[in-house]
């Protein structure tokens, strides 16, 4: 299951390039330690998005995702702009997507963000006035928007899959892995960016520049490929996530290697995105998912231009893409509903004749009332060939529906 992350990332690109020199980039955003030499804060992972609690104004706790993929804090909840009080936010007109209407945000003066043990300097934001990207129903929890470069620029941040937790500190206390676990970025634009080899399966290796992104669920992203089917022999068409204009078409292989510092990874799941204009004035070539990301604790050292890697509990799990064929999203005031919205052609979900507006309402006689939206992924990326009943409710009618797993790439 790809995010739908990837087309927010493209609209803060738009706004921050609208911005230049305004509020949002006037003067340094960061935060500092309240006290001592450094804070951990525990996170959860809900669907491959690291969700931390935060306060804004002294209200909350709300639900934010640790991105590092965006350059500013992001409200993707409409109501906060009402429940936080922000006098003077003044309103900015978003366009670049296309056919259709513009979309509007507000810009937010300094706002007070407390998260337990930092605090907060000089922090603005953008709030949507509409909620186009529906996280919340993505992730099956309340989602209210994305924390980005300002949660590292100032300290060094450890990511610490193996136990979920973020250690923040100061540079000079931070207790670094290996030095030749050392990889060198740039921060350009808020974001981090490492310059790696990329190996397709005909043994093509090309340096490529790359956004190390924690709020993409993929595994890589390569972009701008002119001549894929020439790399690449074997494609199967995917939806890669959900943006502004709707689904996000696009081609998944696998490719033969990605190397990221001494570590090889090999047989890596990658996404090709169909091409598309872009407002990009940092020329990149994708981007380094989560889904690759979360095989190692990473310390991210803005200020020194590092990142650090150390294998984590999952570092030698075989990387899997969804074998059901069917893209899902979680509906109803607690989240409870989970609906078809997509069926692959030629997958196992359109080969049972799975359609959308599908109900979930039970897997192996589980309902999915007791599962989280990440352990239904789990379970759709488990085995190949592996069986599963499905009850299914469809126009007012329950059915129980085997489905056979099937591995397409």
């Amino acid at each position: 299951m790809f995010t739908l992350l990837y087309h927010i990332k493209r609209f803060c690109a738009i706004i921050l390039l609208l911005l230049c020199g305004s509020v949002l980039s006037a003067s340094a955003q960061y935060f500092d330690l309240a006290k001592g030499k450094h804070v951990t804060i525990p996170f959860k992972m809900v669907r491959n998005l690291i969700v931390i609690q935060l306060k804004i104004n002294e209200k909350g706790p709300y639900n934010f995702v640790v991105d590092t993929g965006v350059g500013f804090m992001l409200i993707t909840e409409p109501s906060l702009v009402d429940s936080i009080n922000i006098p003077n936010k003044r309103t900015i007109k978003v366009s670049g997507f296309g056919e259709g209407e513009d979309y509007e945000a507000f810009v937010t003066p300094p706002i007070k963000v407390d998260i337990p043990g930092l605090v907060s300097t000089n922090i603005t934001a953008a709030i949507l006035k509409k909620d186009r990207f529906n996280l919340s129903s993505y992730a099956g929890v309340p989602i209210h928007g994305l924390l980005g470069n300002e949660f590292f620029s100032h300290l060094a941040v450890k990511v610490s899959f193996t136990d979920s937790t973020l250690q923040v500190c100061y540079p000079y206390a931070m207790h670094y892995f290996n030095k030749d676990s050392r990889i060198p970025i740039t921060i350009e634009e808020g974001k981090p960016y490492v310059t790696t080899d990329v190996v397709y399966n005909n043994g093509t290796r090309k340096k490529s520049k790359l956004i190390v992104d924690l709020g993409a669920g993929h595994f890589i992203s390569l972009e701008n490929v002119k001549n894929k089917h020439e790399l690449q022999t074997k494609f199967i068409e995917a939806n890669l996530g959900v943006g502004i204009k709707g689904q996000i078409s696009g081609l998944l292989s696998r490719i033969k290697e990605v190397d990221l510092g001494k570590y090889k990874m090999k047989d890596v799941i990658a996404a090709f995105p169909e091409d598309e204009t872009r407002a990009l004035s940092v020329p990149r070539d994708g981007n380094i998912g989560i889904g690759l990301l979360k095989k190692f604790d990473i310390i991210f050292d803005y200020p020194n231009n590092a990142m650090y890697l150390r294998p984590a509990r999952d570092f030698a799990a075989h990387s899997e893409h969804d074998m059901s064929g069917l893209v899902y999203y979680s509906a109803g005031n607690e989240f409870d509903h989970i609906v078809v919205d997509r069926v692959e052609p030629g997958s196992a979900a359109d080969e049972i004749g799975l359609e959308k507006n599908d109900e979930i309402i039970s897997i192996n006689f589980k309902p999915v009332t007791h599962m989280t939206m990440q352990q239904i992924d789990n379970i759709f990326k488990s085995q190949d060939g592996r069986g599963l009943i499905l009850e299914i409710y469809r126009n007012k009618k329950y059915y129980s529906i085997p489905i056979i797993l099937k591995r397409r790439i």
